[in-house]
């Protein structure tokens, strides 16, 4: 209820009640909405620049951000674990594998370099988050690469892998004849009698003497490249190319079992002893080259020698007497 107000009149010398002018009545008015508009429009912008009050649309804004947030913390935890699974990868690939095939260790800058050059990452500049975003991204980056790195890195340790194998099946590892047959190993590479001149001359193989036609078998994996009798003093004999500057051959054998360019595995029947060529009794005569220079078989037993077999060989290998070719 408005108050009224009163005005002493002293003509009449009475109270006479104050009739306020409607011009003022209607000023009065306005200047109320004016300021109740104002009031209410500094309210407005007050709220909407507070988290005191928000809308529909901004609060699923924040629900979205929140969700991005999260998705970028597993993101993270999830690149951490990668970077520590690559790093254990790593340091096997370098100290084991490429140690074990005999291959350089890759560098960790090497790894781990970044990519020089134009800026990349010039797109996701100028956001709130811009910093966090880039470093995501370089880490991705850096992982993919360090991926590719490996990846190519394994290939490489693969194919080595294939040559160690194939070089281990190739090298002529086992004694050309079993000790079944009871073979006699009469003389050893190196200086020794010729049982023909008697004079002093070096020795190029092992002797094995065992009866005619005893097995004689294939020392490595290999191809057959000569399987015939024309070379002077062999008499019949074989000669195996092995590879990686392997070869190995068989002489004075009564028959063969294999042909000419003949693929075979150590172990491997090839022929046959016999009293061929310029031999003093059945037996084979045994030689190993590598990379054309002729080598001493000895040290090519592990394959099929037991310790207490490899050391008495040894010993007799190792005596200056009569050879048998």
């Amino acid at each position: 209820m408005s108050k009224v107000k009163y005005y002493y009149d002293p003509d009449t010398l009475s109270y006479r009640k104050i009739e306020p002018k409607k011009s003022k009545k209607y000023r009065n008015i306005a200047f109320f909405i004016l300021g109740a508009a104002l009031f209410g429009l500094l309210g407005l912008i007050f709220l909407l620049n507070t988290n005191l009050i928000n809308t529909p649309k901004e609060l699923s804004l924040q629900r979205e951000v929140q969700n991005y947030e999260l998705q970028f913390d597993i993101l993270n935890r999830k690149m951490q674990q990668i970077e520590q699974v690559l790093a254990n990868i790593e340091d096997r690939d370098n100290n084991i594998y490429r140690l074990y095939f005999e291959a350089n260790p890759i560098p960790e800058e090497q790894r781990r370099a970044g990519f020089g050059g134009v800026n990349r990452y010039k797109s996701l500049e100028g956001f709130n988050n811009s910093e966090i975003i880039i470093d995501a991204t370089k880490r991705l980056d850096i992982i993919q690469k360090q991926m590719v790195i490996q990846s190519k890195s394994l290939d490489e340790i693969a194919k080595l892998a294939e040559e160690k194998e194939k070089l281990l099946a190739a090298i002529p590892a086992i004694q050309p004849v079993n000790n079944e047959d009871k073979p006699r190993m009469v003389s050893g590479y190196g200086w020794r009698t010729d049982p023909f001149t008697k004079a002093r001359k070096m020795h190029w193989g092992m002797d094995f003497a065992a009866p005619r036609g005893t097995p004689i078998y294939a020392s490595g994996d290999g191809k057959v490249t000569r399987a015939d009798n024309r070379s002077s003093g062999y008499g019949k004999h074989i000669r195996l190319n092995h590879g990686f500057g392997y070869r190995s051959l068989y002489a004075h054998l009564s028959k063969y079992n294999v042909t000419v360019g003949q693929k075979v595995k150590r172990g491997d029947l090839i022929g046959f002893m016999g009293n061929t060529g310029r031999s003093k009794g059945p037996h084979l005569h045994y030689e190993v080259w590598k990379d054309g220079k002729r080598i001493n078989p000895i040290n090519f037993y592990y394959g099929s020698l037991t310790a207490e077999e490899f050391e008495n060989m040894l010993r007799i290998a190792n005596q200056e007497n009569e050879s048998l070719d």
